[in-house]
């Protein structure tokens, strides 16, 4: 008897644990699924990359933005403080110019 309950038990707590994942995937898909999106991301304050992905955007827990970049049409891993704006069915906003980014100094060693 205690053998059917136990696994009655971890059989429920499979099944929710599928249940939220599914779940929380397809909120995400319903809500911006594959639409394109612009993507600025910076580094200690600074911009390090900007451009536009042709549709879905993946997420870690990492902080990196995986997507496939529209300029060059392969998938593209971004890490840092990023700002994603989805466009909608808009695709023709065009993006702002790039400013080049100075270099930096080299730090002296002494």
């Amino acid at each position: 008897m205690n053998r059917i309950i136990t696994t009655a038990a971890v059989s429920a707590l499979i099944l929710g644990a599928a249940a939220c994942t599914d779940s929380e995937r397809a909120q995400q898909a319903a809500t911006f699924a594959d639409q394109p999106a612009d993507i600025v991301c910076w580094t200690y304050g600074t911009e390090n990359f900007r451009g536009r992905s042709t549709g879905k955007i993946e997420y870690d827990e990492g902080g990196r933005v995986s997507f496939v970049d529209s300029a060059n049409g392969r998938l593209t891993t971004v890490e840092g403080d990023c700002r994603v704006t989805y466009l909608g069915e808009d695709t023709e906003v065009p993006l702002p110019p790039v400013e080049p980014v100075p270099p930096v100094p080299p730090v002296a060693v002494e």
